[in-house]
Formats: structure tokens, sequence, C-alpha cells
């Protein structure tokens, strides 16, 4: 075992602690621990992290269902038109993206290339969103949860296309959505995005299995890892300040972005 596979191994628990301290972010990492640090397949990496990112949410959601934060009407809502989105989008769409999607002058951008790229633009997105996060105490109190439909389903369709597509959870999209379509309080809006990414992750992962091989050992040591550093992350989270930790990990993951398109760039 190389220094980068421990790494890699030792980047699995940091996934897990992110998401215990702050309930969510952490996914974003998995992409690039897997490709980076463990050498794998940008494809087979979106593929692995939509099961570690699942597993771990699922993890959460259990974990919220005895405090009653789950609004099950809203993530039932939300979730099967993101699952069929995900998992059309890993099934049919992943594979039928070509190896070579254009170049110029001699410049050429790959699959590979250009998953790594779209994903680094959306974890540009997500790290904007929380640095700009500002908690003025809004919708903290009980209000009667009201339903727009036509926009929770198109949102979920797209939020269900773009985890699709780079293996991240999406909570990032998800939050604000049900806390502005559905008016539901900030922490059930976490709590129940966390089922929400977990259902549609699990159902995309699937899509896979019926498409690539499967190192199992490895993803299930990996996503062990991962479910433990919840563990270790909720009970930091006792000790440490997690809207501050939220924004200096939103700084984290933008210079993260923008050393991923660089790299895969120059």
């Amino acid at each position: 075992m190389d220094i980068l596979e421990i790494l890699g191994y030792f980047g699995a628990l940091l996934i897990g602690v992110v998401l215990g301290l702050i309930g969510g972010g952490g996914s974003i990492l998995t992409v690039p621990v897997l490709v980076y640090l463990m050498a794998i397949n940008p494809v087979t990496a979106t593929a692995y992290s939509l099961f570690v990112v699942g597993a771990s949410s699922l993890v959460g959601a259990i974990r919220n269902i005895p405090k009653k934060l789950i609004d099950f009407r809203t993530a039932i809502v939300f979730a099967i038109p993101a699952f069929i989105a995900v998992y059309l989008t890993r099934k049919f769409l992943v594979p039928a993206i070509p190896e070579e999607i254009f170049s110029v002058s001699g410049f050429v951008i790959t699959k590979n290339i250009g998953i790594m790229l779209f994903f680094a633009i959306i974890m540009v997105i997500a790290a904007i969103s929380m640095i700009k996060e500002k908690d003025n105490g809004r919708n903290t109190e009980v209000k009667k949860v009201s339903y727009n439909y036509p926009l929770i389903i198109i949102e979920g369709l797209v939020v269900g296309l773009l985890t699709g597509i780079v293996g991240a959870g999406g909570g990032f999209l998800i939050i604000p959505a049900l806390v502005l379509l559905a008016k539901l309080p900030m922490k059930k809006a976490v709590a129940t995005s966390l089922l929400i990414i977990a259902v549609k992750s699990l159902i995309g992962f699937i899509g896979d299995v019926q498409n690539m091989e499967i190192d199992w050992v490895f993803l299930m040591i990996f996503t062990g890892l991962s479910i433990a550093g919840i563990w270790l992350g909720v009970y930091l989270n006792n000790f440490i300040n997690g809207k501050k930790l939220k924004k200096g990990f939103g700084w984290f993951v933008l210079l993260m972005g923008i050393y991923i398109i660089w790299k895969e760039l120059f």
C-alpha cells in the first residue's frame, strides 16, 4: 500500500467527518479522492461515489427518523423524479458519452477530462453557495408545509441528472429547494435531503452495477470508513462551530475545484 492509497483511505474517513460535522458537502470530496489518490477511472469513481454517498446519507437519515425531522411526503415527491433521472443518466447517458468529446488544434477533451471538468464546475458552485450562505434565523419556526409540485418535480429531475453525471449528493441544490418550494424549516430540510440523497444515489448506482464490474471489497472498506467518519463528525460537532467550519470548508472546496480545472486543462 503506497502513501497515496493511505491518504485515500484517510480521505474516506474525512468525507464522513465533514458530513457528520456540517450535514453535507463531504460527498463533493469523494470523486477527487477516488480519482487522484486511489487512481480510479473518473467514470468508475462517479459510480463508487454514488454508493458511498448513498450509504453514508442513509445512516444520517436513519439517525434523524427518531427525532421526527424527516418530512416523508416531501421526500417522496422530490425523490421519485430525482431517482428516475439519476438511474437513466447512469444506465444510458454516461455510457453514451463518446471517449473523445471534441478536439481543437490538437487539444483533446476526452470523456474522463470532460467529467472531471464538469465535476470541478459543480464544486465551484457548491463552494460559493457554502461561503455565501447566511443564517439569519430564517425559516427555523414551524410552518405549514406547502407544495409547489411542478417546480419540485423539475428540481428533482435536474438534481438527478447532475448527480448521475458527477456522483455527488447535490445537497447544496436540494436543501434550498426544500426550503423555498416546500416551505420546510431548515433543520427538516437538511434531514429530509439526506433521505432523498440516499434513495437517488443508491438507485442510480444500480444503473452502474448493470454496466460495469464493481470491486465490492474496496467499495465496502471505503464506505465503512466514511460511515465511521460520520459518527466521529457527529461527536466532534459538540466542540466545533459548524457554521464557521462550513465557510472554511467552502473555501477548501473552491480551491479544490480550481485545482482540478487547472490540472485537467494544463
